[in-house]
C-alpha cells in the first residue's frame, strides 16, 4: 500500500479550494493521466527517486521542439503524426439496408409478387434527397472552414516576408502580423512596433472579453529581431510543453546564441486573439492547426441525433419484428393450406412439384416483400424534407433578425429541429452571451448624496427623460448618457469641493493607457469597469490626457494640470483595491484609493460623517444589481511619506516573497482614509435577458450559468438577470461539499451484502419548499467531483514484476475509487437539479463540458448550451444542441454550433415557438404516417385469409408504388411544415405549453401502439365492408362487379379518401394550401387511376398495366360509390366522436387556449420583478472590485509602455518624458 501511495500524490489534498483560481490543468486530471503504474519493488523506490531528482527537471516536461525558419527539421519521422486511421460516424440507418435487401428479393421471380420498381423508385428517391441535404450541410460548413483557412498573413520564405494562407503556416515559421489581424497560430512574440516589444491583444474570441491584454517579448529578441534580415536569419531553438488546453499557462525555453531564456504565457500570442493598438509584430509559430490551445479546448465533434430519431428507429425495429412474425404466420398458413387444399385442387396446379413446406418458405419471403410498406421508406424522405423546411423557417424569421449587425438567425444543421421542443436544461456562458460586456456609469453617491436619478438643475425629480447636454465639455465623447442635471450644476458651481474631488479621483487613480488618434483620445483599460469610470470622469470635465513614468496630466474643467506620480499601489484579488500617491503642483502629497466597500470601510478614519449614508446608498445600488466601488483619499505629510517610501523601495526589490512584502507595505499607508463616496456601474445585460430567462423558467427549463468570471461578479449577474432573487437561499461550494459528504456517509452505512437487492431510496437534499440556488467555483467543482489535479511521482519506469496479490489489490482499489467518484458525481447532479438556478464560476472550458455531460449522463435530460467565445466550443459540442451567439466576439462558437443568432433573447422564440412547433409537427407527422401505412398494408393480411395465403396483393402494383409518393404524401408533408396548435404570440405568452415536449407526451410507445391499433382497425373496415358489399351482388347492368380488380379499386379509393380526410381531422391550422393538398391528392389519385386503366396505356405497356377498363367499369356503379362512402364514414365517425369528447371533457392546455384565442390575443407585457430594498441586508456589493484584473501599474512605473518617439501632448508632458529618458540613459 505504501508503494501505491508513493506512486501518485495529490497537490494540496487537504487544503481548501481557492475560489479565485481557475483550475485550468484539466488535461492533467486524474482520470486522464496515462496509466503509468510504478512497477518498482519498494526497496528500489528511494534509489530511483534520487536518480530522478538529480536529472534536469525541465527537459522531461518540455518535449515539444521548434526550430525557427527550418521546415525540414519538422519533417523528420519523430515529429510526424502516426495516427492515420479515422472513422467518421455517419447517419447510416438500418432501414436503408433493409430496403436494399428487399430490392434483391424482388429480383427473384420465385418469391416476388411485386414488380421491382415498387421498391427501387422510393429507395433511389430517399437516398438521393438525403444525400443532397447532407451535401448542402457539408458544403455550408466547408465554406466557413475554407474562409478561415484562406485568410492571409506574412511568412518568411526564402529570406523575405511573403503572403501566405493560414493553412500553409507550419511550426517554426516566422510570421508578421499587423494591427487588427487575427492570430493564425500559437506564436512566440519576438518583437513589435511598440516600446520594449509590447503587444496588445483582444481575447474576445477566446473568452468574450473585449478589454485589452498585453504581451511582451524577451529583451534579447526585442533588441536583435526588429528587421526582416535579422528575422530571416533567426535560428532559435524552442523546447516547450506538449500541446494542451490550458489557456493561461505556458512553459518553455528559448535556446539562442548559446544562452537559454525562460518562456511563459506572457510571451505567447494565442490563436483566435486579435492584434490591437500595435502597428505590427513578429512571432515564431509554436503550435499550429489542431495543436493550438483554442482547438485543444474545442473538444470532440460529436454526431448529434434527436431523441425522436432514436425512438423512431426502435419503433421501426418493432415493426420489423412484427413483419417477421406476421410473415412467418402467413407462411405457415400457406403450407397448411397447400397440404389441405392446394395439393388436391387440380385447377391450382402450376407445374411445380414442390412440397408444402418449401412453398411456405418461399411465401415467407413473398410476404416480407408484400408487407414491406409497414416499414415505409418514404418516411425518411418526408422527415428530411420537413426538417429542411423547418430550418428555413428559422432562417427566414424576421423576429430573430438583428438589424444593428445585419445578422439573421441561422439553422446550421437540419437534423435537430424537433429536439428544440424538448429542452430540459440550458447551459449559458455569461460574458458576451447574457451581458454585452459593456460597463456604463449609472449612479454615484458623493458625500452621502445620491446622484443619477432624473432630476433638473433645481434638484426636482421628473418623469420626462431629458439627457444631460455635455457640449460645454470639449473632451466629452458624445456617447455618454446621463440624466441628473443637478450633478452637473454641482460640478460647475464648485459649491461642494467633494464633488470635484470625487471625479478628480476617478481621473487620476487608475492604470488606464491613453492614445491619441486624429485628435481623439482612446483609452485602453485592464478591465471594462475601469475604462467606464475614467470615461465618466472625462465626460464630467475631469479628463485624463497623458502619463509618463512618473507624471499624469489631467484636464480639470478645461485647465490642464500635471501631477507627479510617487507610487501606484496596484489592484490584486486579495487587496480588492488600488491606490495612487501623487504630489500636486503646490507640493502637497495625497493618496487616492478606490476599492470594495468591505476593505475600504475597515481602513476609514473614525471621523467620517457620510459613512452611514454611503452605506445606505451601497445597499440601494446593490438592490438595483449595480457594481459598486468606494472612493476615498488621504493627506500625507512629507516626513511620513519619506519613511514609507524607504520601505516601499526595499519591498520593490525583494528577491523572495515580493508580492507579500509589497502588500504589507501598502497596508501601512492605506489607513485613516476619508470617504468621498461610491460609484455604481451597470454591467449591461443584453436586451430582453431577464424576460427570456423568466419565460424559459415558466416553461420548466432550468438555466445554469457556466462562466470563467469570479464568484461575486457571476452572483451579481445572477441577480441582474433574475436567476437569483432576494428570497433565494444560496449554497456555496463548502455547503455542497458538506451535504454530499453526509450523503456519501449515509449511503456507505446503508450499504452491505444485501444493499444491491434493496430498492433505491430517493432522498431530497433540501426540505420541500423554498427557493434555492447553487453557486460553485471550478476549484470546488474539482474537489467535489474528485477531479483534482494529481501528479505522478518522479519514479523511473523500471519494469520489476509485481505479485499477483498486489495487482489484485490495486485493481480493487481502482474500482472502488471509480465507484466512489461516480456516486459523488451522481449525488452532485441530484443536488444541483433540486436548485432553481445553478451558477458555476471560475470554470475552465473543459469543466463546462464536464458539467453538461454529467447532466446528460445522470438525468437523461435534453440539454442546450449557448455561448459566444472559443471557450464555449467544448460545451456547445457536448450538449444535445449547441447555440452560438454571433457578433463582434468572433465566429469560433458559431462555427461549432447547430444554431446561431445575434442576441440571447432570441432563444425564447427558438425554443418556445420554433422548437415547440417543430416537435408537435414531427409527432403528428409520425403518428399519422404509421397509421396510414398500417391501414394500407394490413389489407394484404386480411386478404390472405381468402386467397390461400398466397402472397397475392390486394391492390394494383402501380397503386402500391405511388401510394406513399403521390396519393398521401403532400397533405402530411404540409402538416409537418405548417401546422400550429396556437399562434407564435400565444406560444410565447403561455410558456407552460412547452412541457409536452419535455415529457414526451406526443410521441412515445403508447402513442405509437395507439396509431398501430388505429391503422389495424381502419384496415379491417377497409377490407371487410367492401368484401361484404361484394358478396352476392348484382350491378345495375345485371353483372356482378365482384371481380378482383374492381374489388382492389374499391378498397384503394376508400383508403385514399379515408387517409386524406383523416389528415384533415389532425390539422389544427388550416390554410388554402392544406385544403388544396387534401382534395388535390384525392383528385390526383382518380386522375392517375383512370389514365393507368385506360386502353391506350395498356397497348403501349401491356405487361405493366393490366387493369384495363377496371376503374371506368367499377366506378360507374352507384353501389360501389355507396360502398366507398360507407367505408369512409365508418372509419372516420368514431374518430370524430372521440375527438369531440376528449376536447369537451379532457381538453389539453392548447385546446383551452385555442378555444379562447380571441380573448387572449393581446399579448401580455412582461414586467421586471420589483426588488425589495432592505437596509443593510444586501451582501452582494463591490462586484467591480472583485472582478477587476491586475492593471498596467508595473508597465507604467517601469516606463516600458511609454513611446519614446511619439510627440508629447504639451510641454509639461515633454518635460516628464525628457526626465524619464535621462534616468533610463543613466
Amino acid at each position: 500500500m505504501n508503494t501505491e501511495r508513493d506512486s501518485e500524490t495529490t497537490f494540496e489534498e487537504d487544503s481548501q479550494p481557492n475560489d479565485e483560481v481557475v483550475p485550468y490543468s484539466d488535461d492533467e486530471t486524474e482520470d486522464e493521466l496515462e496509466d503509468q503504474e510504478s512497477t518498482v519493488e519498494p526497496e528500489q523506490i528511494r534509489a530511483n527517486r534520487e536518480v530522478e531528482d538529480n536529472r534536469e527537471p525541465f527537459r522531461k516536461d518540455c518535449t515539444w521542439q521548434v526550430k525557427a525558419n527550418n521546415r525540414k527539421y519538422h519533417e523528420q519521422p519523430q515529429f510526424m503524426n502516426t495516427k492515420f486511421f479515422c472513422i467518421k460516424e455517419s447517419k447510416y440507418r438500418a432501414a436503408n439496408m433493409y430496403f436494399l435487401v428487399l430490392l434483391i428479393l424482388q429480383a427473384i421471380p420465385q418469391i416476388s409478387t411485386l414488380a421491382w420498381y415498387t421498391t427501387l423508385v422510393p429507395l433511389l428517391l430517399v437516398l438521393g434527397i438525403t444525400a443532397i441535404k447532407d451535401l448542402v450541410d457539408d458544403v455550408a460548413r466547408h465554406k466557413m472552414d475554407k474562409e478561415v483557412n484562406n485568410r492571409t498573413c506574412e511568412v518568411i520564405k526564402d529570406g523575405r516576408f511573403k503572403i501566405a494562407k493560414w493553412k500553409e503556416i507550419q511550426v517554426g515559421d516566422v510570421i508578421r502580423l499587423k494591427k487588427n489581424d487575427f492570430i493564425p497560430a500559437d506564436i512566440l512574440l519576438l518583437s513589435s512596433s511598440e516600446p520594449n516589444s509590447l503587444c496588445y491583444v483582444e481575447t474576445a474570441e477566446l473568452d468574450g472579453e473585449t478589454n485589452l491584454k498585453f504581451k511582451m517579448a524577451l529583451e534579447i529578441t526585442d533588441q536583435y529581431l526588429q528587421t526582416e534580415d535579422t528575422l530571416a536569419t533567426f535560428d532559435g531553438f524552442v523546447e516547450c510543453e506538449e500541446p494542451n488546453n490550458r489557456l493561461d499557462k505556458f512553459t518553455g525555453t528559448l535556446l539562442w546564441r548559446k544562452k537559454s531564456f525562460p518562456l511563459d504565457a506572457d510571451k505567447i500570442l494565442l490563436r483566435g486573439c486579435v492584434i490591437r493598438n500595435t502597428d505590427f509584430c513578429h512571432g515564431l509559430v509554436i503550435f499550429a492547426g489542431a495543436d493550438t490551445k483554442i482547438m485543444k479546448n474545442s473538444g470532440k465533434t460529436r454526431f448529434k441525433r434527436t431523441k425522436i430519431d432514436y425512438l423512431m428507429n426502435y419503433m421501426v425495429y418493432t415493426i420489423f419484428v412484427v413483419l417477421i412474425l406476421v410473415s412467418a404466420g402467413l407462411a405457415i398458413g400457406h403450407a397448411y393450406w397447400e397440404a389441405q387444399v392446394g395439393n388436391y385442387s387440380w385447377y391450382l396446379y402450376d407445374g411445380e412439384n414442390a412440397t408444402p413446406s418449401y412453398r411456405g418458405f418461399l411465401n415467407f419471403w413473398g410476404y416480407i416483400i408484400v408487407l414491406n410498406t409497414m416499414v415505409p421508406i418514404s418516411l425518411y424522405v418526408s422527415v428530411e424534407v420537413i426538417r429542411l423546411g423547418q430550418s428555413h423557417f428559422i432562417n427566414w424569421d424576421l423576429q430573430m433578425y438583428y438589424s444593428e449587425k445585419d445578422t439573421p438567425a441561422k439553422a446550421r444543421t437540419t437534423t435537430l429541429n424537433e429536439q428544440l421542443g424538448q429542452i430540459h436544461y440550458i447551459f449559458s456562458d455569461k460574458t458576451g452571451t447574457l451581458t454585452q460586456n459593456i460597463m456604463t456609469f449609472k449612479k454615484c453617491c458623493i458625500n452621502g448624496q445620491i446622484y443619477g436619478d432624473h432630476r433638473d438643475a433645481s434638484q426636482h425629480n421628473h418623469n420626462k427623460i431629458e439627457q444631460v447636454d455635455f457640449s460645454w465639455n470639449t473632451f466629452a465623447d458624445g456617447k455618454f448618457a446621463f440624466y441628473d442635471h443637478y450633478l452637473i450644476e454641482q460640478i460647475q458651481s464648485g459649491k461642494e469641493q467633494e464633488v470635484r474631488q470625487f471625479f478628480f479621483l476617478l481621473a487620476v487613480c487608475h492604470t488606464v493607457m491613453v492614445d491619441r488618434n486624429d485628435g481623439q483620445l482612446n483609452y485602453q483599460a485592464a478591465s471594462p469597469d475601469e475604462g467606464a469610470l475614467v470615461s465618466a470622469a472625462r465626460n464630467f470635465g475631469f479628463t485624463f490626457l497623458a502619463r509618463t513614468q512618473n507624471t499624469i496630466t489631467i484636464s480639470e474643467l478645461g485647465t490642464e494640470r500635471t501631477y507627479s506620480v510617487l507610487a501606484i499601489l496596484d489592484f490584486n484579488s486579495d487587496r480588492k483595491r488600488m491606490s495612487i500617491i501623487i504630489r500636486t503642483p503646490e507640493g502637497n502629497i495625497r493618496l487616492y484609493c478606490k476599492g470594495a466597500d468591505t476593505v475600504i470601510y475597515e481602513r476609514l478614519h473614525q471621523m467620517n460623517p457620510s459613512k452611514q449614508e454611503t452605506q445606505d446608498a451601497l445597499d440601494i445600488f446593490a438592490s438595483e444589481t449595480l457594481r459598486t466601488l468606494c472612493l476615498c483619499y488621504k493627506e500625507i505629510e512629507e516626513k511620513e511619506f519619506a519613511e514609507w517610501n524607504k520601505k516601499f523601495m526595499a519591498a520593490s526589490v525583494a528577491t523572495t516573497n515580493r508580492d507579500e512584502a509589497l502588500d504589507k507595505v501598502y497596508e501601512e499607508i492605506e489607513k485613516d482614509l476619508i470617504l468621498l463616496g461610491a460609484t455604481a456601474i451597470e454591467d449591461k445585460l443584453q436586451d430582453g435577458v431577464p424576460e427570456t430567462i423568466s419565460k424559459l423558467a415558466k416553461a420548466d427549463i432550468k438555466i445554469w450559468v457556466l462562466t470563467g468570471d469570479k464568484k461575486e461578479t457571476a452572483e451579481n449577474i445572477g441577480f441582474a438577470c433574475e436567476l437569483l432573487t432576494e428570497d433565494t437561499t444560496i449554497c456555496y461550494g463548502e455547503d455542497i461539499n458538506s451535504l454530499i459528504h453526509t450523503r456519501m456517509e449515509n449511503q456507505r452505512n446503508r450499504g452491505g451484502v444485501y444493499a444491491k437487492f434493496a430498492p433505491p431510496v430517493h432522498e431530497p437534499f433540501f426540505p420541500a419548499g423554498g427557493n434555492r440556488a447553487l453557486i460553485i467555483t471550478g476549484s470546488w467543482l474539482n474537489e467535489i467531483l474528485l477531479e483534482k489535479k494529481t501528479k505522478r511521482s518522479k519514479i523511473l519506469n523500471l519494469k520489476f514484476p509485481r505479485t499477483e496479490e498486489e495487482r489484485r489489490m490495486r485493481t480493487q482499489s481502482k474500482r472502488r475509487l471509480e465507484a466512489k467518484k461516480e456516486q459523488r458525481q451522481k449525488n452532485f447532479v441530484d443536488l444541483a437539479c433540486e436548485c432553481s438556478a445553478v451558477i458555476c464560476c471560475r470554470v475552465t472550458p473543459k469543466q463546462k463540458a464536464m458539467v453538461v455531460d454529467l447532466v446528460k449522463r445522470y438525468k437523461k435530460a435534453i440539454t442546450l448550451a449557448i455561448g459566444d467565445g472559443a471557450n464555449d466550443v467544448n460545451m456547445i459540442k457536448t450538449a444535445h444542441i449547441g447555440v452560438g451567439i454571433s457578433g463582434q466576439e468572433g465566429m469560433q462558437a458559431v462555427m461549432s454550433s447547430d444554431y446561431s443568432f445575434a442576441q440571447f433573447r432570441y432563444l425564447q422564440r427558438l425554443l418556445l415557438v420554433h422548437g415547440r412547433w417543430s416537435y408537435i409537427r414531427m409527432c403528428k407527422f409520425l403518428r399519422y404516417f404509421f397509421y396510414k401505412n398500417f391501414a394500407f398494408t394490413l389489407v394484404h393480411f386480411w386478404y390472405s385469409f381468402f386467397n390461400g395465403y398466397s402472397a397475392q396483393t390486394a391492390y394494383e402494383d402501380w397503386f402500391i408504388t405511388l401510394y406513399n409518393v403521390l396519393y398521401s404524401s403532400l397533405p402530411v408533408l404540409l402538416m409537418g411544415l405548417l401546422d400550429q396548435d396556437v399562434s407564435d404570440k400565444l406560444s410565447l405568452r403561455f410558456p407552460g405549453l412547452y412541457v409536452v415536449g419535455q415529457r414526451d407526451l406526443l410521441f412515445n410507445y403508447r402513442r405509437f401502439f395507439v396509431s398501430l391499433l388505429h391503422g389495424i382497425l381502419t384496415s379491417m373496415i377497409l377490407f371487410f365492408i367492401p368484401l361484404g358489399a361484394y358478396l352476392q351482388t348484382v350491378g345495375q347492368d345485371g353483372e356482378a362487379p365482384s371481380d378482383y380488380q374492381s374489388f382492389a379499386v374499391t378498397i384503394a379509393s376508400a383508403l385514399v379518401i379515408t387517409v386524406n380526410f383523416q389528415i384533415g381531422l389532425d390539422t389544427s391550422y388550416w390554410t388554402f394550401v392544406n385544403a388544396f393538398s387534401i382534395f388535390g391528392s384525392i383528385a390526383l389519385y382518380f386522375g392517375i387511376m383512370f389514365d393507368f386503366h385506360s386502353a391506350g396505356i395498356h397497348v403501349l405497356f401491356p405487361s405493366a398495366f393490366q387493369f384495363t377498363g377496371t376503374a371506368s367499369n367499377a366506378l360507374r356503379q352507384p353501389y360501389i360509390w355507396l360502398t366507398i362512402i360507407l367505408t369512409v364514414a365508418v372509419c372516420l365517425l368514431p374518430v370524430i366522436a372521440i375527438r369531440f369528447l376528449s376536447m369537451t371533457i379532457w381538453p389539453s392546455e392548447s385546446d383551452k387556449i385555442q378555444k379562447h384565442r380571441k380573448r387572449l390575443k393581446a399579448e401580455e407585457q412582461w414586467q421586471r420583478r420589483q426588488s425589495v430594498f432592505r437596509r443593510g441586508a444586501s451582501s452582494r456589493r463591490s462586484a467591480y472590485a472583485f472582478s477587476h484584473q491586475r492593471g498596467y501599474a508595473d508597465l507604467i512605473s517601469s516606463g516600458r509602455s511609454i513611446r519614446k518617439k511619439r510627440a508629447p501632448l504639451d510641454a509639461i508632458v515633454a518635460e516628464g518624458t525628457a526626465e524619464y529618458r535621462r534616468r533610463v540613459d543613466s
